[in-house]
């Protein structure tokens, strides 16, 4: 009797041993970062005063291929790389698809996420460099806590932006990051002039990405031995979480198979970067066919709706402009319990690449993406992320697709992260209290309007 073959699971010497960087295979040079005063481009040295040099050398090379020290791969191997890719068979036959659908598990690490993957390499450059403390922010709390752990493995301390209504409603995900020694608060917060004006504002503000960007930056450049880490966005960030992509290929050749479709979720879009991008390669070289997709929510639609200009990285205006698809650096973003796509840009490379169409985009209500995640739970028993389960809806929605054609297509998604720490999200659902956001065009009209005009 014969079994379908259901998972891959690579040997720790398969781990990889250099990061890939797309910025050597883009189709042209990304758009530089722009001094808000002067719009002309930026040299990287400002840079850093906030990240680690290294991170700096990376966010600017074109080299191919980068080396992963040994002490990150070690790290890896201690938090459970290579991670398996598994076949989702039990899906498959519950939509009666004749499409075969992969995915890969970046969930099984003790934080529950793909945020490790570049938590590590920046602690430990940071670490080499002396730095005393970090800052940072987090929505959902997922690279939050990913950052708690790398820095506990590389002693350094670490305060903590959360956005408030992540804070509020995964209240666990905050205590996970004090376990690990940091200290967290709620964004925006009274420690910041960041912070204090919003709640000037509004008391009960919910808190974004871009204001806890504007927190965690503003509190860096103000004290000393302090430096600042970003969990997405940028080409370094993306550079390392492309681990999860290169031990995909080698896990998907084993099963014999290459994917027509690639799909992940996207709020700054790394791990969506870390599993394309490698594949993306190929294709960028006149190798593959392959589609790429990328699932947004419709609360924050910045690359659905939004416009792919320059635009802050923060609320308050205190970075440099970057070109990205955006739906404006002062969109309120709705409360949606998937707080890790609770941002108003994406990541460069990946707005290039949309915007030149390599990759497409798509977006979902939440109670689309949580009926998709209660799905995968009742079939393959894993319970995913509410930010997950724009991948799994996409996903389910393209099988679907094959199933009218009668296509026997290949599709893998990038299972980013667990959801045992967002069960509220699946209660509000069970209890129908789950609320749909979608802004109007006249919303998001004014908060484009207040994006700087560069010509």
């Amino acid at each position: 009797m014969s079994h379908t073959q259901l998972k891959v699971v690579l040997s720790q010497d398969k781990l990889p041993v250099e990061y890939y960087n797309i910025q050597h295979d883009l189709p042209e040079p990304l758009p530089p970062p722009l001094d808000p005063g002067t719009l002309q481009p930026m040299s990287p040295e400002p840079l850093l005063r906030l990240f680690a040099k290294e991170c700096v050398m990376q966010e600017v090379s074109t080299q191919e291929f980068i080396p992963i020290p040994d002490e990150v791969r070690q790290a890896y191997l201690r938090l459970g790389r290579p991670t398996p890719l598994y076949r989702a068979t039990r899906l498959e036959q519950q939509l009666k698809t004749p499409a075969k659908i992969f995915f890969k598990r970046e969930d099984l690490n003790p934080v529950g996420s793909h945020k490790p993957n570049t938590a590590i390499p920046q602690a430990y450059y940071h670490r080499k460099e002396g730095t005393e403390r970090l800052t940072t922010e987090t929505g959902a709390g997922q690279w939050g806590s990913a950052l708690a752990l790398a820095t506990a493995l590389f002693d350094i301390d670490l305060t903590i932006y959360m956005t408030r209504i992540s804070y509020e409603q995964k209240p666990y995900r905050r205590t996970l990051m004090e376990v690990y020694g940091a200290e967290v608060f709620a964004s925006p917060s009274s420690r910041t002039n960041a912070g204090k004006k919003f709640l000037e504002q509004d008391p009960a503000h919910p808190g974004s990405l871009g204001i806890a960007i504007s927190e965690a930056v503003e509190d860096c450049v103000t004290h000393p031995n302090t430096k600042y880490s970003l969990g997405s966005v940028l080409n370094h960030v993306l550079m390392h979480q492309s681990v999860i992509g290169q031990e995909a290929k080698l896990q998907m050749e084993e099963f014999g198979e290459e994917p027509d479709y690639i799909v992940g979720c996207i709020g700054g879009g790394s791990n969506f970067a870390g599993l394309a991008y490698p594949f993306m390669r190929d294709k960028l070289r006149g190798k593959s066919e392959a589609e790429f997709v990328a699932a947004e929510p419709k609360a924050v639609p910045s690359t659905t709706r939004g416009s792919y200009r320059y635009d802050f990285a923060d609320t308050s205006e205190t970075t440099p402009l970057i070109k990205m698809y955006t739906v404006g650096h002062t969109y309120q973003c709705p409360p949606i319990h998937a707080g890790g796509l609770r941002y108003h840009g994406k990541a460069p490379s990946m707005c290039m690449l949309i915007d030149k169409g390599y990759m497409r985009s798509v977006a979902y209500s939440q109670n689309e993406i949580m009926d998709a995640g209660m799905l995968l739970a009742q079939t393959e028993g894993i319970v995913a992320a509410p930010e997950t389960n724009h991948a799994i809806k996409a996903t389910i929605d393209i099988a679907l697709e094959c199933k009218r054609r009668n296509e026997a297509k290949t599709i893998l998604f990038n299972l980013s992260g667990h959801g045992l720490l967002d069960l509220k999200a699946y209660e509000d659902k069970l209890s129908n209290r789950l609320v749909d956001y979608e802004p109007d065009a006249g919303v998001l009209a004014r908060a484009l309007e207040k994006v700087p005009v560069v010509r």
